[in-house]
């Protein structure tokens, strides 16, 4: 048997073909707009996480011995139920909660979004792709009155002369992008922001474009540097910006005080190369007779607590060379995670109900209410942030659900949230393998995964595309829409709940009609139809934003000034050394799916420090020794990795790893006041050589 389907992995979504046979399943790649027949890596042993060893195959319910036991369905949902029951009567609805994640399937993130509001009555959900965009998406809605990450296909990108690259090393994080780089590369107009030369901060090499390897923290600066440039060489689609903005003459003035010396003192960018950065845009913008220029951002940029204005900086430039709605130009963001645009349209973001809508526009519950069968004044009213939840548990909130998400590894300062977890008088865990975080669950429930189920993703172009089922789940393994609608019905909830993802989707495209995220002209079955499909669709499909006006009421895209500060957690005289964290090739994001690969495990089997050989100098560590990073909050050891591709004043961790090397026990939870992104790529940490050599050199 052979079924088309898409990568369980990056937002990229590539397209593959699973062939089915003897239960055994192989991949291969298809020919897709994003892709283009390739695959990376994990994308290639996706199938073996199929067959994990340690599968979760049964409900899991801990005893009276500490330990957790297999358990029928019947026993484990019923105790869920009356655990939820009795701290919902002791405590209020809000002593619940429910912690999403960025990968599940739009059906899923909607029928958990309404499982939260509708059946529990709780207030308090958020999910982890709070940790993916959720700056850009802020400084997207302020900006342009919509928040779709690449508000274009990807292939757009192939016809710009120039490319601004700001915190992103997708080289690594999702190879088969790097495509559609050619263009700028072969215009010598790729240019890469990252404090280390990673992979991609390496193809602007011979000619290809430029490197600005700034220090940590300082991306925002960075970004009012060039537009200064723009403004003061007279490179500013002045036409475009009277037409199609309003605030350009308030973020004119407020980026005179960043004139190139302050820039590369602040920055560590030297003066020249910030210049030709400017020009390179400029001379890649439409107006000017270019071929096209796009600014994009990514983790690098929005993990920071001045996420939201580091992206509203870079929106300004790309505004004021005038790209945005331009063929072969424009502002995006490169999601990370698997479904991050989808997962947060439907619900599963605490101030958002399905379709994009807000939680406090009484219109919005109004319509939500209505599809969901409900009285709009029974709809709880906005939660918190992800960081903000996760720091009530153990009080406020009592129990905790949690659904494709591993927060004991994935969430900034994760000691004090494994402690907060701990702290629960209910942990239910969802997955389809062990983690950090099932370990400390009181119940655990198997899901289906990606080749088990049907459904839908959104890719970070906006576009919705089709999972589908190739294989029969094992064991006792049931989809969360399953267990949502049981649990539902234990609860006593006369709120329907749809089990058929098909029909699950054509509720929520009802949910959506009207709203920002509008999906009310998509079906699976128009979609099984193979015609690309992108939102809003309504009943059109919108593969292009801003042609002719942005979403504002007005058209019109907001500029707003904004002001550079610095890392929350900055150097001092006990923490000396920056610390930035990232991804590598062969493993993704909390590593409970790919470290469960034995070819990804060969290529990257352990964590490590990546050092420059002057501090590796200065502190006495060799390659291999055991280097100990300590914060405020925490400390992490991992084996030393030696290079002259990072500054001296950083070292890097990758954060797939938990145990003694977790990075996010390092990292710091200050969050961004818009967006409530934490900060997670920049803290200061002191760094020590540890006793024993824990490995062999192996960079």
């Amino acid at each position: 048997m052979s079924v088309e389907t898409h990568c369980p992995y990056c937002a990229l979504q590539c397209a593959m073909r699973l062939e089915v046979e003897d239960g055994a399943v192989t991949v291969a790649p298809r020919d897709f707009p994003t892709n283009r027949g390739g695959l990376c890596q994990k994308g290639w042993t996706s199938a073996a996480v199929l067959t994990a060893p340690d599968r979760i195959t049964t409900p899991m319910v801990r005893g009276d011995d500490g330990e957790l036991t297999p358990a029928t369905w019947q026993d484990a949902l019923g105790l869920v139920a009356d655990r939820l029951t009795g701290i919902r009567d002791a405590h209020g609805a809000d002593a619940v909660g429910v912690f999403g994640g960025g990968g599940l399937t739009n059906e899923k993130a909607y029928q958990l979004g309404k499982f939260a509001r509708a059946v529990l009555g709780t207030r308090h959900i958020d999910y982890n792709g709070r940790f993916c965009m959720s700056s850009a998406a802020a400084a997207g809605n302020r900006a342009f009155g919509i928040d779709r990450g690449l508000p274009f296909p990807v292939e757009d990108i192939d016809r710009a002369g120039a490319v601004l690259l700001v915190g992103s090393n997708v080289a690594d994080t999702m190879p088969p992008f790097v495509q559609h780089l050619a263009g700028a590369r072969e215009h010598g107009g790729l240019i890469v922001v990252d404090p280390r030369v990673s992979a991609t901060a390496a193809l602007t090499t011979e000619g290809a474009g430029l490197h600005l390897q700034a220090l940590p923290g300082t991306d925002l600066p960075l970004l009012l540097g060039i537009l200064h440039l723009v403004v003061a060489e007279g490179w500013s689609d002045e036409r475009y910006l009277a037409r199609r903005t309003t605030g350009w003459e308030e973020v004119r003035r407020s980026v005179a005080a960043w004139w190139p010396a302050r820039v590369a003192a602040t920055t560590g960018v030297p003066e020249s190369r910030l210049r030709e950065a400017a020009r390179l845009l400029a001379d890649a913008a439409p107006h000017r007779g270019g071929a096209g220029a796009m600014v994009l951002t990514g983790r690098g940029a929005e993990q920071h607590a001045d996420g939201t204005d580091t992206v509203t900086a870079a929106i300004n430039l790309a505004l004021a060379l005038g790209l945005p709605g331009r063929p072969g130009s424009g502002y995006g963001c490169l999601t990370g995670q698997g479904n991050g645009q989808g997962g947060r349209e439907h619900g599963q973001k605490a101030d958002q109900l399905p379709g994009y809508r807000s939680i406090e526009d009484p219109a919005d519950r109004a319509h939500v209410a209505g599809v969901w069968g409900v009285e709009p004044d029974s709809l709880p009213g906005k939660g918190v942030p992800a960081v903000e939840l996760l720091g009530k548990l153990g009080t406020e909130v009592r129990a905790l659900l949690v659904h494709g998400s591993n927060p004991v590894v994935s969430a900034p300062d994760a000691t004090a949230v494994r402690r907060r977890l701990a702290a629960l008088d209910l942990l239910v865990v969802c997955d389809l393998v062990p983690s950090e975080t099932t370990e400390l669950a009181d119940v655990v429930l198997p899901v289906t995964q990606w080749a088990e189920e049907e459904g839908t993703m959104t890719s970070l172009e906006g576009r919705v595309l089709r999972r589908r089922t190739a294989l029969a789940p094992p064991g006792e393994v049931r989809s969360e829409l399953d267990v949502l609608a049981d649990l539902a019905a234990l609860l006593g909830s006369s709120v329907p709940m749809e089990r058929e993802p098909a029909a699950v989707f054509d509720e929520l495209a009802r949910a959506s009609a009207g709203g920002r995220a509008d999906y009310s002209g998509l079906s699976h079955a128009s979609l099984d139809e193979g015609t690309p499909m992108f939102w809003p669709a309504a009943p059109d499909s919108t593969p292009r934003l801003f042609a002719a006006a942005f979403a504002h009421p007005d058209g019109l895209a907001r500029m707003v000034p904004v002001a550079a500060g610095g890392p929350d957690d900055d150097l001092r005289a006990d923490a000396p050394v920056y610390l930035v964290t990232g991804r590598v090739l062969a493993q993704y994001q909390s590593g409970a799916q790919t470290r469960r690969v034995p070819a990804l495990n060969r290529t990257a089997p352990d964590s490590f420090v990546e050092l420059h050989p002057q501090l590796a100098l200065r502190l006495g560590i060799e390659p291999g020794d055991g280097v100990r990073v300590t914060s405020s909050r925490g400390a992490a050891s991992a084996p030393a990795r030696i290079t002259s591709t990072i500054r001296p004043d950083t070292v890097f961790m990758p954060f797939h790893w938990g145990g003694d090397a977790l990075a996010n026990a390092v990292t710091n939870d200050a969050t961004d006041p818009v967006s409530g992104m934490p900060e997670f790529k920049v803290c200061a940490v002191s760094v020590t050589r540890a006793e024993e050599k824990l490995m062999e050199a192996t960079g």
